[in-house]
Formats: structure tokens, sequence, C-alpha cells
């Protein structure tokens, strides 16, 4: 079985444009460990542009996309240096993996990313993973390693997803405060006013919850925890009771579904009548064109779109046979989303 730990850059770095060497000879150890009692584990990592910023003379996360991408460049060296070196003092080896979301979004390089971890989780290999921020742009990026993490762990079908960061867990307030109290099981954390990311990175506590809940939906418990300390993996690998957990949810889809639902982007939305969401949801039946009310946005064939009620309810997801014009036009017979290309928000 698989377990994904994602790191952020203030775990990671200290601040100063430095890594916490420590830190990641502890994190490192306790994967060495979990590795020999037969778990697999992926890390996934920030920290490249806290660890470049320096070498362009910058203090805070600049908002320009090409310094942020020159900064990546720099500081992404570093980093899987640093992580090569601690794992090699376990006996393991790390390999390094980069995605886009353009990566992710598309079918066959999901699966070519899919099988390419399998094969280095087989051979006993520590895939080290982070963005590729040297060439994403904003129409393709992840937005932070929150959600890089739980979209790896739902690839990976892991059994479980750990975000590491400075505090214990997710508070009823901001943890300076004498009010503050540790909310224990996930569901708890709804409607709680949470932090965002600091002048390094772009995670925050509000990112975590979502990337969980993203986890937790496909089946996958989450935890958010303190990633400081001696031990800090094994006992939450365990099952004891550290920082906020998030339950999974009952029913695991398929890995198409899976694909369909949490990696592929939507390139509009088509709001159908009340028959042709009886047709989908009671019968399992195709989205044939006459059933759309509403056509939103411009797509082509193999895009990915919302199904959603006339009053804006989402309630699938599908790809489209064929594009956006056609569709307008409402002919009949013509099928928009086949059955076996669509996934329901409710189920598999």
């Amino acid at each position: 079985m698989t377990v994904v730990v994602k790191l952020g850059s203030t775990l990671v770095t200290d601040g100063r444009g430095q890594i916490r060497r420590s830190l990641l000879r502890a994190r490192a150890a306790e994967i060495g460990a979990l590795a020999r009692g037969g778990e697999r584990v992926i890390v996934v990592s920030a920290g490249a542009i806290a660890l470049g910023l320096p070498r362009l003379g910058l203090k805070r996360r600049p908002r320009a996309t090409p310094r942020l991408q020159a900064a990546s460049a720099l500081g992404q060296v570093r980093l899987q240096q640093a992580w090569d070196g601690a794992l090699r003092r376990e006996g393991l080896e790390a390999a390094q993996i980069l995605l886009s979301g353009s990566d992710l979004a598309e079918r066959a390089s999901y699966v070519n990313v899919r099988n390419a971890i399998d094969t280095l989780l087989a051979s006993g290999v520590v895939p080290v993973v982070n963005e590729n921020d040297a060439t994403a742009t904003d129409e393709i990026t992840f937005g932070d390693n929150d959600s890089l993490a739980a979209q790896v762990a739902v690839l990976a079908r892991a059994r479980l997803l750990v975000l590491l960061t400075e505090v214990e867990g997710v508070y009823t307030a901001h943890p300076a405060e004498p009010q503050a109290e540790l909310v224990a099981e996930g569901d708890l954390a709804e409607g709680l006013s949470l932090g965002h990311g600091s002048s390094l990175g772009r995670g925050g506590m509000a990112s975590k919850i979502a990337a969980a809940r993203l986890a937790s939906a496909a089946g996958i418990p989450s935890v958010i925890a303190s990633g400081q300390g001696r031990e800090v993996l094994a006992p939450i690998v365990a099952g004891e009771q550290r920082g906020t957990r998030f339950a999974a949810k009952a029913g695991a889809a398929s890995a198409f579904r899976l694909w369909l639902r949490y990696a592929k982007p939507s390139a509009g939305r088509l709001v159908v009548d009340a028959g042709a969401r009886g047709a989908l949801v009671e019968q399992g039946r195709s989205l044939l064109a006459v059933g759309v009310v509403r056509c939103e946005g411009d797509f082509a064939a193999g895009d990915a779109v919302e199904l959603a009620t006339d009053e804006g309810v989402a309630f699938a997801k599908g790809l489209t046979s064929v594009g956006a014009a056609e569709v307008r036009g409402r002919p009949r017979g013509v099928e928009v989303v086949h059955r076996d290309r669509l996934v329901l928000y409710g189920g598999s």
C-alpha cells in the first residue's frame, strides 16, 4: 500500500533560503522505517522557489511569473539534492518527478505518470514530486502543493494522504490565540475562518482542508498534522490520533472516473432538463443533445464538461463526443456524453 506525504515550504526551508536538513533527515528516517516495514511512500515536497529566491536577490515571493519560474529552476536542484542525500542515508534511492497540470489533465499522460510512479515504487525507489513551476503558467498550475499532493494520492490509489505543516492540525482559531482548540475530525472544520499561504509558499490551512476533502471524496483518508519532531509519520500511519483526520468516503470509483472527476478540468457546462437528468442519474443512460437546455463555454470533442440542473446544481462531469457548436444546435439523436465517459458526483 502507498502513503503520500506532503511537506510545505515553511517546513523544508528556514525562511532564509536554507534547507532544514535536520527535519528532512528526521522525516527520511521515518520513511526508511516505513519502507522496511513494507509501505510504499511518495513524497510531495515544496521548497524549490523558496530555495531559489536568495539566488535572485529576493526575500519574498514575487508576483511576476518569469521570476517565479527562474527561482524554481534554481531551487529545484538544491531541493532534490537535499532529499536524495537524506534518503540515501536510509539506503533509499530518490527519483525526481516534476508535474504540470496538463500532465494530469490528459488521460494518456496521466496514465504514463501513474505507470512511472508504480514502477519506481515497485523498485523500492521513493518518488519526490513537485510542481514544475519552471514551465507552469496560471492556466495549467495546480495552485498549490496541497492540491498536487491530493491529485498524486488519487493517481497512486494511496491508502493515506499526510499533509505536514508547522502546527498540530486544524484549529478553531489562530493557534496563538488562547481559545484556539485543535479539531480532531475533519467534518468539524466546516465553516472555520482559515489562513492563507506564507510569503514563500502558496498554500495555507484552507488549501490543506480542500486537498484533504478531495482525497476523502476519492476514498482516501487524510491527516493534517505537524511535521516537526522525532516521531511524526509512524504514529499517523499506524492510525494513532494526531492532528486533524479526514475519513474516507465510502464507494471508491474506477481509476478512469477518479481521473475524470478530480484531474480533468472542465472546459464548459451543460444545463440539462429534468428528463435528461433522470435518464442519466436513475437509468444510467447517455446524454443526448435534445436534453441540453443551455450550453456554456467553447469546448471541443473530448473535453470535459460539467452537467447541471436549471437551478445551477452541478451533478456530473463527462467527456464530450461533440463540440459546443454542434450541441447548441440541439440535433435529435446526437450523443453528447456517453454513459461510459460520465461520472456522477453522488457516486461512481
